[in-house]
């Protein structure tokens, strides 16, 4: 076995262990490693897009923002973080229109704080937030592995060639059957599958984690990088681990909110809300 090959398996095992671990402990063990990838997405987002070359001060906000977010989230204050988050957005958008900055300094407040936010939410702090994380991950781990397989076994047509020339349909395709079963089999591990709920938000998260991969792409491509950093030995960056996890963390914030308002803002645990319990 190639010894690239062998340091990228030893890395994704201890990434995976120290996701895992973190989940299943919960609490501020989860909290701690939502704002770490946070602030390293972030890190990468700024380094990727030249944000501190371009425009410093811009950059600075956009490292206070994700700061007071981390501690938002560390100190549970989980209610104060979205509306700081999007306070902050409109902050960083009027100094952009003013300075005629970086759009890009926005763009990575944004999706750094929401992975922070998105993360910390979904694993909550009951039973039913280690479910709905554990049905997370198999969602976005599933689509994406079996994406990876299937693409290269079956080939055919390419998904966005001008994005990311490797992905094809037939990875797209079966990746989304495979994370939609992963997630399911997660939930009727611990609950009894009454309606189609739970398969149409495995549809909806594994759609979303691969539009997040190939947004990354899109950025990488952009700026002319081949990986977000050389963090991870073997695997490049933070944000090429999680780009799908990102956006479908995201897509579940979204549902889970739009449910929330739907039922006239009724209190509910997250992790309830998200799979339909």
């Amino acid at each position: 076995m190639p010894s690239e090959l062998k340091l990228r398996i030893a890395s994704a095992v201890v990434l995976a262990a120290v996701a895992l671990g973190a989940t299943w402990a919960g609490g501020f063990a989860f909290q701690l490693l939502a704002v770490a990838i946070g602030l390293l997405v972030y890190y990468e987002w700024s380094t990727i897009t030249r944000l501190v070359d371009r425009d410093f001060r811009g950059n600075a906000f956009g490292w206070l923002t994700q700061a007071v977010v981390a501690v938002l989230v560390l100190f549970d204050h989980m209610p104060l973080t979205l509306p700081v988050l999007a306070g902050s957005i409109a902050v960083a958008a009027l100094w952009v229109s003013f300075r005629k900055a970086s759009w890009w300094l926005p763009g990575g407040i944004a999706y750094a704080g929401l992975t922070s936010i998105s993360l910390a939410a979904i694993r909550g702090v009951d039973y039913l937030g280690l479910i709905a994380m554990l049905f997370v991950f198999a969602v976005v781990w599933g689509t994406d592995i079996f994406a990876y397989f299937v693409g290269r076994a079956i080939g055919g047509p390419k998904l966005a060639p001008a994005i990311s020339p490797g992905k094809t349909w037939s990875g797209a395709i079966g990746g989304t059957i495979c994370g939609v079963l992963s997630g399911v089999a997660i939930f009727m591990a611990h609950f009894s599958l009454q309606d189609l709920h739970i398969v149409a938000i495995a549809l909806t998260l594994s759609i979303a984690s691969q539009i997040g991969d190939l947004f990354e792409s899109f950025i990488k491509r952009r700026f002319g990088v081949k990986d977000s950093s050389r963090l991870i030995p073997g695997h490049g960056g933070v944000m090429d681990r999680v780009d799908g996890l990102i956006f479908a963390c995201g897509a579940a914030l979204l549902l889970v909110l739009g449910q929330l308002l739907l039922s006239g803002g009724r209190e509910s645990a997250f992790g309830s809300v998200l799979l339909g319990l």
